[in-house]
């Protein structure tokens, strides 16, 4: 019996290697947002540790130069939020277009498999048909020895 062997089967594989290479890419995209929401939360518990230190620090005496250097602080760390969350959103962004990419590619590596799938039930089906005409032949040989 001769061995099924697809014709197309380096596409198969390569919409296979996209797909790997699609999830990879989603894989590093979702880290870059998890690193995003970490820096900002460290730039949040900051933020709170200044304003905390600046009220303390208003409550007692105190000069007005501290008190406006903790103030600048407090602004540059908001400005600093302000731009994360700006960088946040937009890895938030890739992330979407990577699963948009991702689901394609998973797609295209399905229709791919499913014309594989089904070119080796065709081969399998002419086979098997073969076979039993092969048998069908030896049976009729057989008989006519017989008779």
């Amino acid at each position: 019996m001769r061995r099924f062997k697809y014709a197309f089967q380096k596409i198969v594989d390569l919409k296979a290697n996209e797909k790997t290479q699609a999830e990879w890419m989603l894989s590093e995209a979702i880290g870059k947002v998890r690193e995003e929401e970490f820096s900002m939360s460290v730039l949040c518990s900051e933020k709170d540790g200044l304003q905390e230190q600046l009220h303390s620090t208003s409550v007692g005496k105190t000069t007005i130069s501290e008190i406006m250097l903790l103030q600048h602080f407090v602004d540059t760390v908001s400005n600093q939020i302000v731009m994360k969350n700006n960088d946040l959103e937009r890895a938030k962004r890739v992330v979407v277009t990577k699963q948009d990419v991702l689901a394609g590619k998973v797609l295209e590596e399905k229709i791919w498999s499913k014309a594989k799938d089904k070119a080796h039930q065709s081969f399998a089906a002419t086979v098997l048909k073969k076979e039993q005409e092969q048998l069908d032949e030896m049976a009729t040989n057989r008989f006519r020895r017989l008779s």
